[in-house]
């Protein structure tokens, strides 16, 4: 293992200083101590050196065998039922062989853990504690992060103090109870203490009312607020307290003593306690037993500050009362009672800012630790707000404000917007008696009913800080960042003049301790005890005595603080703590607390107890100096604020806030809250005139352990094998059994969810990847309305001014965190993690819990071509209990180019859905429809707010283990970002897109039943395919009939059986009780559109199939639908006699029929320049057109693709795919791109073939012209009135695109025009669809609902007659249908 390295990185070196006992079971008494030979430490737990932790690390196969076992996230979930949990909680229990040191720990548990992987991956995610331990990280953690938080515990635990380290600890023992425990802090070890100034003003938060003398002052607000350092500011006093995972137990000075039996005994405490003081001895022992506090050994090196201590209590006469105290500093190598490994103390006197040396038994260490070891869940930077009983169900909800993340930007939404965790059994408030008065003022503002007295009879200790300043001997009480072999410090206190004895009034009783200043505060120390005023300086000194105390100031000033000679070298600091008037409040001021206390600095017992410090100080040249609060403010400084919610002397609501064992009471009786109990040193309802935590710990011993037996619970009294801090505790998590399905339902997809986000955490670290988050809040108008199920702009607008003229406002603050960022940048998916909260009071049980959900940054959307979106999906789940599911999208598509106004709107609005939750709609991460599959109950838009922008950019920040790692996510990510901002914002400069072979996007293949080759009467072969219905009416086959299908020109097929589109019309009209034909003719996409054929030869192919038709099913007529210009070629037919009228049953046109007229763009293009441009695009490049092109084209062709990027189009047609350019170039914009979806336009030139010149120079004509035209030379008009009398009779439905390019609607109005008036009012029907364009008509994604329905029902009104009703199928389409797969 190594020698132990010190925080600094230099070995130990206390040569012959002190004997070590690596031995553990060496014990120190008062009176004399076990003495052994030096040997060599061994590596601590807490070495943060990369030698030792290499040292400590299992061998690489080990760790190989860790991350082949790792799932990666995107897996597919499989389904598990509680019996699976339990099965894995159970194996999981199964007692783990004790190890002797950390090394030999760490092998069997990767043996274990490799084992596990020949089982299934997805079983053992489900008793993941979390992600595994970064291999570059030096420092354990057992928290886990926010992220991996559940929606509910058995037990919630607020505060990781003494108070809430017992609670947790115990309550995890019990192996019943699934434990949840909430720090505000942060989780720091040993190593991560800050030592200099700078890092301590970092640390530091500063909060409450400055307010110097009798001034009411003014609030102060300032620092971080998981700060390690918390300053308190009041009125009267001012108290510091700590933040941090072990809570003040990190910044305590270890001091270990029983309040005295007289101080037990007063009034104030409930009869319980004050009639039975010896009762707590036991718990004081069990505190003990964990805490290990010993006193400083005498063998250790002679500690100056202790000797002056002693030589001034003899002095004053009280020689007989200083003693050595018990402190929860380690002395010895080796695991404590909780398994913990530790150090020996390197006397550095820096424990009220942390040790780094590991070897202060903190709470972290003890309690915390074996709470985690024992299957407790750990969350930090979580402050919690206040406690809410659950209406109508079990337990509490406790609320609380998530600073991680950079959260604490957004400083209207911390405090406002907040998170939650639901407490099912009981929730043990521990965090501190200023913040945990402070919940409880909350909670009852809120509703929560409970004592008057809440927030009364508070106390500071009777806390005094003052300094014996440049004593006539060497006191050595500076901590030191680095041990001094030479200058050893020793712990913050050693010894005690304690006189809590032997006092009539046990109020009189005090003591006073040497204490420490730490690093820190060194270099401030000096000119604070120089410029301090009210100073008593010793009288009667001589010249050589004032001139030896001038040098030894001049010395520090000029030295430093650590000159041997100097002034603060000399300088002893005294601790006093008794007892004070117990009069101080804790009151809720614009929703933040303030302390005032009362008749502390002014009363007689402080004035007698300064006489005594300056007697003392006096009596070894010393000159007294009190605190600058003291001298400065008028008012005392605490570090042991207690009171607030007291112990009620009568057990009843009348005189305290919670009974003997700590439970809050309902109101003024006696009635308490079941499973409300505070466990901290706010019950305390008196001074104890010495440090409390040791009191505050038994008393949560006695508490927790009246509630365990209360509710029928055994603590296991098992001992801890040693602990792998960096492994996996011993003890699985407790996990419930839902009673009901949906409970158990609820249960698995929260564990599934676990196990993803848990997967992805630990699969980042495992590979050392560097990440990057960012905090997000929008706000807008959310309407509450289950008729709003269109997923339309439209729709979203709607509802949006709906709810803003109802004032449904909504936002959500929302962090998104990717743990990986190689991984979101490379993904398909480009997936976050969200969690936060959502707000909006329309929607019923607002405001909700999002947890888990998955953000993703410009994915590709499949439904629109050329568009990227920002979605946010989730889960989320209200306050009363209902869990819904949020979806929201931000569209960024072509309408963004070169248009930064329209790029910031596109990226700052949301448009949202608020749908009922599915079971299992979430369990496929790559499903982007799984939020189609619920109910719709709400729509709106959410916007972001410029100022909120600014403090989102603020927010980013990337994690890593180094600076490198974090440099690197940084880069990654803005590199992603700006490459996707600037495709969209630039999109008309950026790379064209060309065909390639890899896409496919192929949903729905739909093969014809047969294929039949076709022969004209000129000889030419065409192919008419074959499709037999999937449904028959009625199961009659008679009911059965035939629809003729005819694509335009240079398609085929594919336009009604297009396969990019889930639901196409081939499937639709199958589905519907037709045999579909559907013919490929001679000016289709086939090769042979290569020669000269027009529209007016593919008549003849037209004839062949309906010849077909006929021969195979019988002489009936059959109804046709024609699109373009095979409804051109159609109509040639029918025109000139080639197709007889009496083969048709009727006619539905799609975009024209016999007078085709183009629309203005194509018209400019028949019409512009000398040259016709079939003419000008012969002479160039020959005489056919290719719709398709490649990167290694010809040199006119890849000019002409260049060329085409200026094409005239809308802002929102703007797209980069050469394919549909060249489309556009020879036809128009055949489509609404918002119509397709991404894999039909991607693949254009699938779809597309090409045009000869001699049919697009007959186009062009009769496009000029309006009318269908025969071949040249004659081009002779077909529509003459002899012709279309042929078309007496025929039912016709023309419909056209309202946003066709191609063709001008006039072209359906004139035809329409023309029947009417040939032949009346007969059956002659037009329609506009408004949204569409050309071809999407057919082709587009949401064409199952906008076009292919009236088509239909002309169709089956004109075949099956007027009284017709279609009666949908079920079938897979119904399904998907049912299921809003199909809702684009």
């Amino acid at each position: 293992m190594g020698i132990v390295v010190n925080s600094n990185g230099t070995g130990n070196s206390f040569h012959n200083a002190r004997p070590v006992s690596p031995d553990p079971t060496v014990s120190h008494s008062a009176s004399s101590s076990s003495v052994s030979s030096p040997s060599p430490r061994t590596a601590s737990t807490f070495t943060d050196t990369a030698t030792s932790f290499a040292d400590s690390q299992p061998p690489r196969a080990s760790l190989r065998r860790r991350r082949r076992s790792r799932s990666p996230s995107t897996r597919p979930l499989p389904t598990y039922t509680v019996d699976d949990y339990d099965r894995e909680h159970n194996r999981h229990k199964e007692p783990t062989p004790p190890h002797s040191s950390r090394s030999q720990s760490r092998g069997p548990s990767s043996s274990s853990y490799s084992s596990s992987s020949t089982s299934s991956s997805s079983s053992r995610s489900h008793i993941d504690r979390g992600p595994a331990a970064d291999p570059a990280q030096p420092f354990p953690r057992l928290s886990r992060p926010v992220e991996l938080l559940r929606s509910a515990y058995d037990v919630v635990v607020i505060g990781s103090g003494y108070g809430g380290g017992v609670a947790a600890s115990r309550m995890a023992r019990t192996g019943a109870l699934s434990v949840c425990l909430l720090e505000r802090g942060r989780e720091k070890w040993p190593g991560e203490y800050p030592t200099g100034a700078a890092e301590s003003v970092r640390e530091l938060h500063c909060s409450g009312v400055l307010a110097p003398g009798p001034l009411r002052g003014r609030p102060v607000e300032g620092g971080d607020p998981t700060g390690l350092f918390h300053l308190v500011l009041g009125r009267g006093q001012s108290a510091v307290v700590a933040n941090g995972l072990g809570g003040t137990s990190l910044i305590n000075a270890n001091v270990f003593i029983e309040a005295d039996k007289e101080t037990l005994a007063m009034q104030d405490w409930p009869p319980e306690i004050r009639n039975n003081v010896d009762e707590l001895d036991r718990y004081y022992d069990k505190v003990a037993a964990v805490l290990e506090p010993k006193e400083y050994p005498a063998e250790w090196p002679a500690l100056p500050k202790a000797e002056m201590l002693q030589k001034q209590a003899e002095l004053l006469g009280l020689g007989s009362k200083f003693k050595k105290v018990r402190q929860t500093t380690r002395f010895i190598n080796g695991p404590n009672s909780c398994g913990v490994e530790m150090s020996p103390s390197t006397l550095t006197g820096q424990d009220t800012t942390g040790l780094n040396d590991g070897s202060k038994n903190t709470t972290l260490v003890t309690y915390v630790a074996d709470a985690w070891n024992w299957g407790a869940e750990i969350f930090c930077e979580c402050e919690v707000r206040h406690i809410e009983k659950v209406k109508n169900g079990e337990g509490y909800r406790v609320y609380f404000a998530w600073h991680g993340r950079n959260r604490g930007l957004f400083k209207a939404n911390l405090l406002g917007d907040l998170m939650w965790v639901h407490a099912k059994k009981a929730v043990f408030l521990a965090a501190g008696a200023i913040a945990s008065t402070e919940i409880l003022l909350r909670s009852k503002a809120m509703g929560l009913e409970m004592s008057d007295m809440v927030g009364q009879n508070m106390s500071g200790n009777g806390d005094m800080l003052a300094f014996g300043y440049n004593t006539d001997e060497t006191v050595n009480a500076i901590g030191r960042a680095v041990p001094s072999p030479y200058n050893p410090i020793g712990p913050t206190i050693t010894s005690v003049i304690d006189c809590r004895e032997g006092h009539d009034n046990p109020l009189d009783g005090f003591v006073i301790e040497e204490g420490a200043v730490p690093h820190a505060l060194s270099h401030f120390l000096q000119a604070m005890l120089d410029l301090m005023p009210g100073k008593e300086a010793p009288e009667n000194e001589s010249l050589v005595q004032r001139t030896q105390a001038a040098l030894a100031r001049y010395g520090s000033s000029f030295l430093g603080p650590y000159f041997k000679k100097g002034a603060v070298e000399k300088t002893q600091v005294y601790l006093v703590m008794s007892h004070d008037s117990n009069q101080a409040i804790l009151t809720l001021e614009d929703d933040k607390p303030v302390l005032e206390f009362l008749g502390v600095a002014r009363s007689h017992h402080v004035k007698k107890l300064n006489q005594l410090l300056a007697r003392a100080t006096e009596a070894v040249g010393g000159t007294l100096v009190q605190n600058p609060f003291f001298e400065l403010l008028g008012q005392e400084i605490t570090v042991h604020p207690i009171g607030g919610a007291c112990m009620a002397r009568d057990n009843t609501g009348k005189t305290g806030v919670t009974n003997h064992v700590g439970r809050v009471f309902t109101g003024q009786g006696s009635e308490t809250y079941e499973g409300l109990i505070v466990t901290d040193g706010s019950v305390i309802p008196t001074a104890l005139g010495a440090n409390p935590f040791a009191t505050i710990a038994a008393l949560a011993e006695r508490s927790v352990e009246a509630y365990a037996t209360s509710q029928g619970l055994t603590i296991s009294q098992e001992k801890n094998d040693v602990l792998d801090l960096f492994g996996e505790p011993q003890h699985a998590p407790k996990r419930d059994r839902p009673r009901r399905r949906r409970g158990e339902i609820r249960a698995m997809e929260e564990q599934e969810s676990l196990s993803v986000a848990s997967s992805a955490i630990r699969s980042a670290r495992d590979l050392g990847a560097g990440g990057l988050g960012f905090t997000e809040v929008m706000s807008g108008f959310i309407h509450y309305d289950r008729r709003l199920t269109d997923d339309k702009r439209e729709t979203y607008e709607l509802a949006h001014r709906m709810a803003k003229s109802l004032c449904e406002s909504a936002r959500f603050f929302l962090t998104m965190q990717a743990f990986d960022t190689r991984e979101l940048v490379r993904h398909a998916q480009h997936r976050g993690m969200l969690t936060g909260t959502f707000v909006c009071p329309a929607v019923p049980g607002s405001p909700f819990m999002v947890q888990r959900g998955e953000f993703n940054l410009f994915i590709l959307n499949n439904k629109a071509p050329g568009t990227r979106n920002l979605t946010y999906d989730f889960d989320m789940t209200g306050v009363d209990g209902r869990k819904l599911h949020f979806h929201g999208y931000k569209v960024v598509d072509s309408s963004v180019a070169l248009a930064p106004f329209r790029f910031w709107r596109a990226t700052s609005t949301l448009y949202v859905t608020i749908s009922e939750h599915v079971p299992g709609m979430c369990a496929d991460l790559d499903d982007e429809d799984a939020w189609r599959r619920g109910a719709v109950l709400a729509k709106g838009i959410m916007q972001i707010q410029p100022a909120d922008f600014l403090a989102q950019i603020n927010t980013m920040a990337p994690t890593g283990s180094n600076l490198v790692r974090k440099a690197v996510s940084a880069a990654s990510f803005l590199t992603y970002f700006t490459r996707k901002s600037l495709s969209l914002f630039l999109a008309p400069l950026t790379p064209l897109q060309y065909p390639t072979q890899s896409f496919t996007g192929f949903v729905n293949n739909t093969p014809p039943t047969r294929s039949v080759e076709v022969r004209a009467s000129d000889g030419v072969s065409s192919r008419l395919h074959v499709w037999e219905p999937t449904h028959v009416p009625g199961g009659n086959p008679a009911n059965v009939r035939n629809l003729f299908m005819i694509p335009g020109a240079s398609v085929d097929h594919q336009i009604f059986a297009l396969p990019t589109i889930p639901f196409n019309a081939v499937n639709y009209f199958t589905r519907a009780g037709y045999r579909v034909f559907v013919s490929v003719h001679r000016i289709s996409k086939l090769m042979l559109a290569g020669s000269d054929c027009t529209t007016y030869d593919a008549r003849l192919d037209l004839r062949a199939c309906l010849e077909h038709i006929r021969r195979e099913h019988g002489p009936d007529p059959v109804y046709t639908v024609a699109h373009c210009m095979g409804s051109v070629a159609f109509a040639s037919g029918l025109l000139d006699g080639t197709i007889p009228a009496g083969w048709i049953r009727g006619i539905t046109c799609s975009q024209v029929f016999m007078n085709p007229v183009w629309g203005p763009t194509n018209m400019a293009k028949v019409l512009a320049g000398p040259v016709p441009l079939d003419k000008f695009y012969s002479l160039l490049a020959g005489s056919w057109f290719s719709c398709s092109t490649s990167r290694g084209d010809t040199l006119v062709q890849q000019a002409l693709n260049q060329l085409l990027r200026l094409y005239p189009q809308a802002r929102r047609e703007m797209c980069t795919n050469a394919a549909c350019h060249r489309a556009s170039l020879v036809f128009g914009r055949c489509w609404n791109h918002a119509n397709l979806n991404e894999a039909t336009h991607r693949q254009t030139d699938r779809f597309f073939g090409g045009v000869n010149m001699t049919l697009l120079h007959l186009l062009m004509r009769m496009g000029a012209e309006g009318h269908a035209l025969g071949n040249a030379p004659l081009f002779e008009r077909l529509t003459t009135p002899e012709n279309v009398r042929r078309l007496r009779g025929l039912p016709v439905l023309l419909f056209v695109g309202r946003d066709n390019a191609v063709l001008s609607p006039e072209a359906t109005e004139r035809t329409y025009e023309t029947l009417c008036d040939a032949f009346g009012d007969a059956d002659y029907r037009r329609r506009v669809v408004p949204g569409y364009g050309h071809l999407d008509c057919w082709m587009g994604r949401n064409a199952w609902k906008d076009v292919y329905p009236f088509v239909r029902e002309e169709v089956d009104r004109v075949t099956r007659g007027e009284d017709y009703r279609f009666e949908e199928p079920d079938d897979r389409f119904k399904a998907m249908v049912d299921r809003g797969e199909l809702l684009y």
